[in-house]
């Protein structure tokens, strides 16, 4: 243990540990911009500058460690004048104007100025900027950019994409997209992780508000709404809803205040989605030699472009299974449409995601099966719900409770844990025994999958056939996988992969809490949710048994192959560069 003051009070912390944490150990709060743990600690913002006695030169206190004895002051009169002065040479080359910027509120360079009391700013004003590409769904705005290097870092480091990079010397420095590419040229998943770690409003999802906003104006539309699971582990936190208010009730008493027709849970589309891939893996392994091992699962989007930029070859062996969105897309606009007697074409069909991906999924040519345009017209992230509740007014904890809409609202709890990492293999392993067996296993049977590992392995025996499983999220360590599969160092039948750390619950769309990870927290609620449905296991839902008896047929058949299938090689991503 190492033992010093931080502002005259004794500390006491391991050695090693940086004076940035030690203060907030004690307590005291230094502010920070660029930092995050074990990431990115450059000490670039210089906003973190500390006082050490005996010493004329500020040090960061984010990349310093403690030592002995050492007498630290955080906000000494030095330290307040430099602080103050880094804080104006960052918003001299910021587009500050802060009323019309997405992260208004919630952005950390807005609360350390204000902290600090910033009424003006001395230097001249040089702000780079603003050239993207509008259409595409992320967006970066240089005119914000403080060039701190998250995005750069949570890019390589953590997803192992290496998107971001420095670009120009001096003043001039910003980051820009590597290797002298357009954004659309780049081999980018949309995972989204540099928006939920960007500190300010540089990076940011396209916002589609408007284009829902025309549709419930449009007399001649029909608006549905899907909400994927890890929505409702979110989206009361952007409006500062405890969970006893932001509930799922509330949620979609919420969306019918806002004007849409028909408030439906994706929660329906994933238990259809374990029907289809579940039958669909029973199938391979019935015909191994005609099948490549392992299947992938293909319900996120992100993990789906990143396979295909990354390692093109193996595309083959991603699960043919639309993801849920897709799939509640394509039965709306048939099976749905035909219930309520109108034409597919008069169905707007939105998504409330927790995910960038997603928006550029439901645009693809290969998405548009039940022949009336897209099957999901329009994809908007957690964020962009909210923003929507607060352009209403509508103050959900004043709500009472409302149920989903039917039939595509009914779920089971197997589909609720689509949004959280293990949750797609834990709901897809308890209906494959079932498909087996003949009988249920105990729900919580395959368990062994959960967690917050980055690559979880498990084996399960399912009538005397061993299956051996990998759970993996976060791009970074799906890629360690695969480079173990291609070696031929590791075997197995069916993996899970979500491209956000956490899976869906962590997903880009999410709400941003600076320096906070609550992909876990999330997790935990859907788990809770799940344990507590009356129904957990997908082959269970009865409105997905009436759709099959219906309509569809049986799982893998003609039309669930035409409407909840995919060809995963019918469109492109740019190739990913070859120093890669």
């Amino acid at each position: 243990m190492v033992n010093l003051t931080i502002d005259k009070i004794p500390v006491s912390v391991s050695e090693g540990t940086s004076i940035l944490d030690a203060a907030r150990a004690a307590g005291v709060q230094i502010p920070s911009l660029c930092y995050l743990r074990d990431i990115n600690d450059i000490g670039a913002c210089r906003v973190c500058v500390v006082e050490l006695a005996g010493m004329d030169k500020l040090v960061t206190a984010c990349n310093n460690a403690v030592e002995e004895g050492m007498e630290v002051l955080t906000n000494s009169p030095k330290v307040r004048e430099t602080r103050r002065i880094n804080v104006e040479l960052l918003l001299s080359q910021h587009n500050a104007q802060c009323a019309s910027c997405v992260r208004s509120g919630n952005c950390s360079l807005q609360t350390i100025a204000n902290d600090l009391n910033i009424l003006d700013v001395p230097f001249e004003k040089k702000i780079p900027p603003f050239r993207w590409d509008k259409s595409f769904p992320l967006i970066r705005d240089a005119s914000k950019c403080v060039k701190c290097m998250r995005c750069i870092q949570i890019c390589d480091k953590v997803q192992g994409l290496r998107i971001w990079d420095v670009a120009a010397t001096g003043s001039r420095t910003t980051v820009d997209v590597s290797l002298n590419r357009k954004i659309k040229e780049a081999d980018c998943a949309l995972c989204g992780q540099c928006i939920t770690h960007c500190p300010v409003g540089a990076l940011r999802e396209r916002d589609d508000t408007q284009k829902v906003f025309d549709a419930l104006a449009d007399p001649d539309k029909i608006t549905v709404v899907q909400v994927a699971p890890a929505v409702r582990a979110a989206w009361g936190e952007y409006l500062g809803l405890d969970d006893s208010q932001a509930t799922v009730g509330r949620m979609v008493a919420a969306l019918r205040r806002i004007g849409f027709d028909y408030v439906f849970d994706t929660d329906f589309a994933a238990d259809l989605t374990i029907m289809e891939e579940g039958s669909e893996f029973l199938e391979h392994l019935k015909r191994p030699a005609a099948h490549k091992a392992p299947m992938f699962t293909s319900c996120c989007p992100g993990w789906v472009r990143f396979l295909k930029s990354q390692y093109p070859d193996m595309t083959s062996q991603l699960s043919t299974a639309k993801s849920p969105q897709q799939m509640f897309g394509a039965v709306t606009k048939t099976y749905y449409a035909q219930q309520l007697g109108v034409p597919a074409e008069k169905i707007f069909c939105l998504s409330v995601m927790p995910c960038l991906a997603k928006k550029q999924e439901c645009a693809l040519p290969t998405m548009a099966d039940a022949g009336a345009g897209q099957d999901v017209d329009l994809s908007l992230t957690t964020r962009e719900m909210a923003r929507m509740l607060r352009a209403e007014h509508i103050r959900p904890e004043l709500l009472p409770e409302e149920e989903f809409d039917q039939p595509l609202g009914e779920a089971t709890g197997a589909g609720v844990i689509f949004g959280a990492t293990g949750g797609v293999m834990e709901a897809a392993l308890r209906s494959a025994y079932f498909l087996v067996a003949g009988q249920n296993p105990a729900p919580d049977a395959f368990r062994d999958v959960r967690g917050m590992d980055g690559w979880k392995e498990a084996s399960f025996e399912i009538q005397g056939t061993v299956l051996r499983v990998a759970v993996v999220h976060g791009l970074g360590a799906a890629r360690r996988l695969i480079e173990a599969l291609r070696r031929g160092q590791v075997q197995y039948d069916f993996v899970e992969v979500m491209a956000c750390p956490g899976g869906c619950a962590g997903g880009g769309g999410q709400p941003i809490h600076d320096g906070q990870e609550l992909a876990e927290s999330r997790g935990k609620k859907l788990y809770a949710l799940d344990e507590a449905a009356p129904l957990r296991f997908s082959h269970e839902n009865p409105s997905v048994q009436k759709l099959y008896h219906d309509y569809l047929g049986h799982p893998l058949s003609e039309k669930a192959h035409c409407l909840l299938h995919t060809d995963h090689e019918a469109w492109q991503m740019p190739a990913a560069p070859e120093n890669r």
